[in-house]
């Protein structure tokens, strides 16, 4: 039986301190300065590239697979709806109120005890800690700007508020420039080509068109054009019609699968703003998941997007709090919540078999 306590006080400590620290995305030096002084205090050798920190649990041995523990520093702009101090850390009873507490806070910390509880023992896999930034913006200066420098990881978990459970997939996001070109004149006389009336076939193809995979956790891919421009006055005839599509992939096809498959079905110019955020999908059978489920945990599919879009090797995102918290006003996180996440962290992974 594992002491919870050994650790818990600690980062609980340490998330105090963060909740104190702005760090919003973009701006996580300090959060991070903290991130590192604790590693640092525990005799851990600590990597830092940016404002991303990650320590290795003893020496990579090239012959284990690799498991990576991740969550994020940086957190949203606090609303005006804020009761309680958002950089005050408050407690009440067993809560703890403030920005950051719940996302993703309490997960960032809890993973972090985990690690430090696995790393008592020698474990079949190599075992890395990441706690870095800019995933409220899904950035290229977080999680993305140091996966070269860990290596090929095996399984990564995400720590995201999901009460615990297993969210073994999650939508990717696709979001769509498209532009129907026509020809202007005046609009008195019967001349040019309007390109409203041309993209209008492409609009109506984007409402009723079903992609043919449907996913048993998300149904099929959504697509909902949510922006249209056109025309520069009343009477002239417009030679450019711009619409924008959000597009929402279940896990059955990539980002750029889709992109694809729109191109060649409509006549518009279809431009992906990008195609990083991509679904994702750990297999019911896997280790992780059969673990988890022996030990009473459930699965569901996420809506929300997490640093999971920018990881091409298997993750699940799992976590301590209530996504139905975040980034809203007097965010928190229960204590007990951290310390059954560690206790549920640590029985799923101590001994894992890949």
């Amino acid at each position: 039986m594992i002491n919870i306590q050994t650790y818990s006080n600690d980062v609980i400590e340490l998330l105090k301190k963060l909740i104190s620290t702005e760090s919003f995305s973009r701006q996580e030096d300090k959060a991070a300065d903290l991130m590192e002084s604790f590693l640092k205090g525990k005799g851990l050798p600590v990597h830092r590239k940016g404002n991303n920190v990650w320590v290795w649990s003893g020496e990579k041995n090239a012959d284990k697979p690799t498991i990576l523990l991740n969550s994020h520093l940086d957190t949203v702009k606090p609303s005006s709806k804020w009761t309680y101090p958002p950089f005050k850390p408050t407690s009440e009873g067993d809560t703890l109120f403030g920005l950051g507490s719940n996302d993703a806070g309490g997960p960032l910390v809890s993973l972090l005890a985990t690690f430090l509880l696995l790393s008592e023992t020698e474990q079949p896999y190599n075992l890395v800690y990441a706690a870095t930034a800019e995933e409220e913006i899904s950035g290229k200066n977080g999680i993305a700007m140091i996966l070269d420098e860990l290596g090929p990881v095996d399984l990564g978990i995400v720590g995201e508020p999901t009460q615990m459970q297993m969210a073994v997939a999650e939508k990717g996001l696709l979001v769509l420039d498209c532009e129907a070109k026509g020809k202007a004149g005046h609009a008195a006389r019967n001349e040019g080509v309007n390109a409203i009336y041309q993209a209008l076939p492409d609009i109506e193809w984007f409402k009723n068109f079903q992609f043919p995979e449907v996913s048993e956790l998300f149904g099929p891919v959504k697509m909902t054009v949510t922006q249209v421009q056109a025309g520069s006055q009343h009477n002239v005839v417009p030679d450019s019609c711009k619409f924008v599509v959000d597009v929402r992939l279940n896990e059955k096809y990539s980002n750029q699968q889709a992109a694809d498959i729109i191109q060649r079905k409509v006549d518009c110019k279809v431009t992906p703003r990008s195609v990083r955020l991509n679904s994702s999908y750990i297999p019911l059978e896997h280790p992780v998941v059969r673990k988890g489920l022996k030990l009473g945990r459930t699965y569901y599919g996420s809506p929300t997007t997490s640093d999971q879009a920018l990881m091409s090797f298997t993750t699940l995102k799992m976590g301590p709090g209530d996504s139905a918290r975040s980034h809203t006003a007097d965010e928190y996180i229960k204590i007990g919540e951290i310390e059954e996440g560690i206790k549920i962290y640590f029985e799923l992974l101590n001994g894992l078999i890949l």
